[in-house]
């Protein structure tokens, strides 16, 4: 099989497969541009039988074959990626689907896990497993994926084609900051500092401030605070801008599973030495997603500027979401054993001999509890294997206590949202779970078996947002126009734009005040609170729009 006959059946089955030539943009286009490359013939005429599924599924095995070959063009590629994703997507169920993965997987299973950066075009990932996004929840992985690199695509983090479509160029901007190491030498540790491939991601300055400080020189203080704080800050640094030596010598960076992240708002973060274009010298780095990096491929930070931004959180977040999910309770816990039980004469005999992934083990936890992925149960066995882990240690009001506090500071300092419908509902579990510990850990306990791991939720359903704060600025009121008397009042047009999306959010844990069969089923309550002036919480309405809600009743509730 050859590059020019594959591109031959993909015309032919995007003739066939749907209206829109859906392959036009990701199979044929990247296709034809490998056959332009080569010294391959014209192409043949084919014939194909079958149904466009099953041709999809051998087309996509065949052009992972072709890619599997040393040498592949980068059209060829990114083309078996596209092919590859749709493939898995036309498989009857989700066994088929992971079945259908599996093959592709033993076709291009002798090539190692790398990401290339294709000219002008996305970043080809090849046989990577683990693709999160922001909140840590996993991402459907394919052994060949193409993410979007323009930062335009509609189907993000993959590909698309935008890139060719609006001219995506790659180069790097000849006014970028210079590629290098700056040393800053302190009393306990020396701070490396590489400004031109720093992604701005404010973990440095906005977690110690005292030491990488912005808008002043120079940028890093060495001194200004503890070795273990900015030992901590420099293995947090997502794009490797930073590093560290002690007595003249460079400390090597953590060495982490392979994991590529795609952040909120911003690059994609790789970690695990991943080599780059074949470069495999760094452990980490951040790749632009925008789009407009100034050292394309690596990021910038120029999404602040350009104001790149990825889909809102949904309108009813849990409090995994709120929190900034897995990455920032990881973050959490392992300040929390690192930073406060070591020095605690309470909790560090406790801890001494747990195990290193300890804080991932409570994160996971946490996670699953707060409405994110059921990763503790997945990976670490569930409600049972945590109560196991509790059995017979006798734990004691002081413990849990002292727990209790530390967890709190650990938050802060892990910079979790500090709201109070947040940490209302982050310490209510805490006291809870914690207690629910010290019981289970009793001698002679009998907790209930095989029970879900607990989900916790908002206190009393106060999310954020479902309150006025004192400290906002006063909400304009939408113009409600008042109908004349001899016209018919409407939901539509006069009764929902009396309510604002913060009414509408204040009241969501019972009813929805954007939707007309609600109000009409709530409608007396509703005037009610109005007349008593106890809704909205902020002010009462005037009282020509009261009179104007009562109309509406009185006319019949008209949608």
């Amino acid at each position: 099989m050859s590059t020019a006959a594959l591109l031959a059946r993909a015309r032919l089955l995007n003739r066939d497969l749907a209206p829109g030539e859906p392959l036009a943009e990701i199979v044929v286009r990247p296709l034809a541009a490998a056959v332009a490359e080569s010294e391959e013939g014209p192409e043949p005429e084919v014939t194909e039988t079958g149904s466009p599924a099953d041709r999809l599924w051998e087309l996509a095995k065949d052009a992972t074959r072709l890619r599997a070959r040393p040498g592949a063009p980068d059209g060829l590629i990114e083309a078996t990626a596209a092919l590859q994703h749709l493939a898995c997507l036309f498989a009857e169920d989700a066994d088929s689907m992971t079945a259908r993965i599996a093959e592709l997987a033993g076709i291009q299973g002798d090539l190692e896990t790398r990401i290339d950066v294709a000219v002008d075009g996305p970043y080809l990932v090849t046989n990577a497993t683990k693709i999160t996004n922001w909140l840590g929840e996993p991402i459907q992985t394919f052994p060949q994926m193409a993410l979007c690199r323009c930062g335009q695509s509609a189907v993000k983090p993959l590909c698309d084609g935008s890139h060719a479509r609006v001219g995506f160029k790659g180069e790097k901007d000849p006014a970028r900051v210079p590629d290098r190491q700056d040393s800053y030498e302190g009393v306990q540790v020396t701070v490396l500092d590489n400004r031109g491939i720093c992604a701005h991601s404010g973990f440095c300055t906005d977690r110690l401030p005292t030491v990488f400080r912005v808008a002043e020189e120079p940028f890093v203080a060495p001194s200004g605070g503890r070795a273990d704080e900015i030992l901590r800050a420099v293995r947090a640094c997502p794009s490797g801008a930073l590093g560290h030596a002690v007595d003249g010598r460079t400390a090597p960076a953590p060495r982490r599973e392979s994991a590529i992240e795609v952040s909120k708002d911003g690059p994609y973060r790789v970690t695990g030495g991943i080599p780059l274009d074949g470069d495999a010298s760094r452990e980490h780095y951040s790749l632009c997603r925008c789009g407009q990096s100034r050292n394309k491929p690596i990021c910038s930070g120029m999404h602040w500027h350009v104001g790149f931004t990825d889909p809102p959180l949904s309108e009813e977040p849990t409090l995994f979401e709120w929190a900034g999910g897995l990455p920032a309770l990881t973050r959490m816990t392992r300040i929390f054993y690192e930073k406060y039980v070591p020095h605690d004469d309470l909790l560090g005999p406790l801890f001494a001999r747990m195990s290193p992934d300890h804080p991932q083990r409570v994160a996971a936890w946490l996670a699953e509890t707060f409405g994110g992925p059921k990763l503790y149960t997945e990976q670490y066995g569930g409600y049972d294997h945590m109560v196991a882990e509790h059995a017979g240690k006798a734990l004691t009001e002081q413990w849990r206590s002292r727990w209790a506090q530390l967890i709190s500071r650990a938050a802060d300092d892990a910079g979790l949202p500090t709201d109070p419908e947040f940490r209302a509902a982050f310490a209510a579990y805490v006291e809870w779970g914690s207690r629910i510990a010290v019981e289970n850990s009793q001698p002679g306990a009998t907790p209930p078996p095989h029970m879900p791991v607990p989900q916790w939720w908002w206190v009393c359903e106060a999310r954020p947002g479902s309150r006025v704060s004192a400290l906002a600025p006063p909400v304009e009121r939408t113009e409600v126009q008042i109908p004349a008397s001899d016209e018919a009042v409407g939901f539509a047009d006069h009764i929902k734009p009396l309510f604002r999306e913060m009414d509408r959010r204040s009241m969501s844990f019972a009813f929805d005040l954007w939707s007309h069969e609600d109000v009409v089923r709530h409608a007396d309550a509703i005037l009610a609170r109005l007349r008593k002036g106890s809704m909205p919480c902020d002010g009462a309405w005037p009282a020509e729009h009261v009179d104007l809600f009562a109309r509406w009743i009185a006319e019949g509730t008209s949608p």
